[in-house]
């Protein structure tokens, strides 16, 4: 469950307005994914951040937000800092969540080093190509999916990817398209 935070509770009506159904369960499990796996691993972290970051961390796929020169994790991550500054947060913890969207498209990064970017890159590999499978367990998938269903979440996120790798190929999503990004998500467990 999300935790209970004014910043929270913002982040999530900015993720209801701009996001279909599908990429807004997307969000919320990308958080539920992040928080299973962390408790498991007892990995110490700021459950608001990674919250935020969670609902947040594709924003600039919406198009509202989508800009058509800059990667989408670093777009998403100006926008978390900017929505981290107007929630009333420092400066250093604002930079900590765009940080961490940032940080979760690129390679893996450890626990120790960075647990947020580490949680929400284990999530969102899970929730987007089934990596990592063997850390969630049968009846955690299935009391998330039953919560926050997929709504055809794999073909419309492709699509997204497709067309960031078009207008920006020398971006992150690009590389996942060129690492055959299709075929991954398709193959995924959570849509079996």
């Amino acid at each position: 469950m999300l935790p209970d935070t004014p910043a929270i509770a913002a982040a999530l009506s900015v993720a209801e307005r701009h996001f279909s159904p599908a990429m807004l369960n997307h969000s919320v499990r990308s958080y539920e994914w992040a928080a299973a796996y962390g408790t498991a691993r007892g990995i110490d972290r700021d459950d608001e951040l990674v919250g935020v970051a969670a609902l947040l961390h594709d924003i600039a796929l919406a198009a509202s937000f989508d800009s058509h020169t800059v990667p989408f994790e670093e777009a998403g991550g100006d926008l978390a800092r900017v929505f981290g500054r107007a929630a009333g947060w420092s400066a250093a913890r604002s930079d900590r969540v765009a940080e961490i969207i940032v940080t979760h498209m690129r390679d893996d990064v450890s626990a120790a080093d960075d647990p947020e970017s580490h949680l929400l890159q284990v999530a969102t590999s899970w929730e987007i190509v089934g990596r990592w499978q063997e850390e969630f367990p049968p009846d955690v998938r299935a009391a998330t999916l039953d919560r926050y269903p997929r709504l055809g979440f794999a073909e419309e996120f492709l699509g997204y990817f497709e067309d960031q790798a078009r207008r920006k190929p020398a971006s992150a999503a690009a590389a996942s398209v060129r690492r055959n990004l299709a075929m991954r998500i398709t193959g995924n467990p959570l849509d079996t």
